[in-house]
């Protein structure tokens, strides 16, 4: 679950970039045929990419992972 978040949110900014799949294949090494299956869904996987690549391209669209607050419910004495 907590990846196909991660990959949804690589999806969304790399269609806001403004930049090109061609552009981001050459400046991050990831293959163009690999960011349209992303950024289209792919049948075959689901959309889906390596921890290596999420990673690079988290870093290239400068995109951080931290953790949720979780609610509290109540305060504790």
């Amino acid at each position: 679950m907590i990846v196909s978040m991660i990959i949804e949110t690589i999806r969304k900014y790399i269609k806001t970039c403004g930049k090109t799949r061609y552009r981001i294949s050459k400046e991050t090494g990831v293959g163009e045929y690999q960011l349209c299956r992303i950024v289209n869904k792919g049948k075959k996987r689901k959309g889906s990419c390596s921890i290596e690549t999420a990673d690079i391209l988290c870093k290239y669209l400068e995109l951080e992972l931290t953790p949720k607050k979780s609610k509290k419910k109540g305060k504790r004495r």
